[in-house]
C-alpha cells in the first residue's frame, strides 16, 4: 500500500457512510441478541471481523506487523474491547436499540475529552466547563432519570453507561497505537487478541445449536454487523482518523445516533422519544462548543 495521502473529499464520504453504518448495526446487533448469547455473539462477530481484515489487508497489501513498541497497546486495547462488546451487547438485550446507541455515541467523546484533560493535568476553561455541563445534561436527559432517579440503575442503562466509558478508555490507547504501524494493521491484532480473550467464555453448546440455525435474518445481520460494519467502517474510521486527525474524525461519530433512531424505528418499531431527541441535540450541542474552543484555541 502507497503512502499517498487519500483526498480529504473522499475521506469524509467514506467516514459519513461508515457513520451511518454504525448507526444502523444498533438494531441489527439488537435483532441478533434473540438467537443468542452477548458473550457468544462477539466472538462470532470478531472470528468474521479477523477473516474480513486479513482479505483487505492482503487486497491493499498492508503489512501485517506492527512495531513491537505498540504490542502493549494492542493488549490493553484488546482487553478493553473484550470488556466494552460484552456491555455493548448485554445492554442491547435489556435494552432499547435506539436510546442505547444515542447515549453510548453522545457520552463516549465526552468521557474522552475528560479524560485527555486528566492525563494532561489541567482544568477546563469556561466554555468548555459550559460544553462538559451540557453533555452531562445530555446523557441526564437520555436516561430519562428526570422521571425515575432509579432508572440510571437499570439494567440496560447500566450496560451502556459503562461501555460508553470503557470505549473512552480504549480510545486513548488506539490514538497512540496507530503511531507504531498502520491502524488496518492494528485493527487486525486488536480483533484477533480480543477473540482469543473470550473463546475461554464461550458456551460450546450453544455453538453448535447455532450451526442449526437456518434463519436469514439471523446470518444476514451476522454477516453485516461483522464484517460490512465491524470490518469495514470501524476500519475505514481508524484510516480516516490517521489521516484528518482524531480531532475531526471524531466530530463525525455523532451522525450515529441519528441512524440508531431512525433505523431502531424502521426495522424494530422502537418509538423515537421526545428525551431521545432532546438528549442527543444537547450532546451535539455540548460537543460542538468544545470542539469549537479547541479549534480556535489551535488557531490561535
Amino acid at each position: 500500500m502507497n503512502n499517498k495521502r487519500t483526498p480529504e473529499s473522499i475521506l469524509k464520504l467514506a467516514i459519513i457512510i461508515s457513520m451511518l453504518l454504525w448507526g444502523v448495526s444498533w438494531p441489527s446487533s439488537k435483532v441478533l441478541t434473540q438467537y443468542c448469547s452477548p458473550i457468544n455473539f462477539v466472538i462470532y462477530r470478531y472470528f468474521l471481523v479477523v477473516i474480513t481484515l486479513l482479505i483487505i489487508l492482503m487486497f491493499l497489501k498492508v503489512k501485517l506487523l506492527i512495531d513491537r513498541k505498540s504490542v502493549w497497546m494492542v493488549i490493553a486495547s484488546s482487553l478493553l474491547l473484550a470488556v466494552y462488546s460484552y456491555l455493548f451487547f448485554a445492554g442491547l438485550k435489556f435494552g432499547f436499540a435506539g436510546a442505547g446507541g444515542v447515549l453510548v455515541t453522545t457520552l463516549n467523546p465526552i468521557i474522552a475529552y475528560l479524560l485527555g484533560m486528566l492525563v494532561m493535568r489541567r482544568a477546563p476553561n469556561k466554555n468548555e466547563t459550559f460544553g462538559l455541563l451540557l453533555g452531562l445534561l445530555a446523557g441526564c436527559t437520555l436516561l430519562n432519570i428526570w422521571d425515575s432517579f432509579n432508572s440510571l440503575f437499570l439494567a440496560g442503562n447500566l450496560y451502556f453507561l459503562l461501555a460508553a466509558i470503557t470505549w473512552a478508555v480504549m480510545s486513548r490507547f488506539t490514538a497512540q497505537a496507530t503511531k507504531y504501524g498502520s491502524p488496518f494493521s492494528f485493527s487486525l491484532w486488536m480483533y484477533l487478541v480480543t477473540f482469543l480473550c473470550l473463546v475461554p467464555l464461550m458456551d460450546f453448546a450453544e455453538l453448535q445449536t447455532t450451526f442449526t440455525i437456518t434463519d436469514i435474518a439471523f446470518w444476514g445481520n451476522m454477516i453485516f454487523s461483522s464484517c460490512v460494519v465491524t470490518g469495514l467502517a470501524t476500519t475505514v474510521y481508524f484510516y480516516a482518523t490517521s489521516q484528518l486527525g482524531s480531532e475531526k474524525a471524531s466530530s463525525y461519530i455523532f451522525m450515529v445516533p441519528l441512524g440508531a433512531a431512525v433505523s431502531s424505528w424502521l426495522f424494530l418499531g422502537e418509538k423515537i422519544l421526545l428525551h431521545t431527541i432532546v438528549g442527543g441535540l444537547l450532546g451535539l450541542l455540548a460537543v460542538y462548543l468544545i470542539n469549537k474552543k479547541r479549534s480556535v484555541s489551535a488557531s490561535s
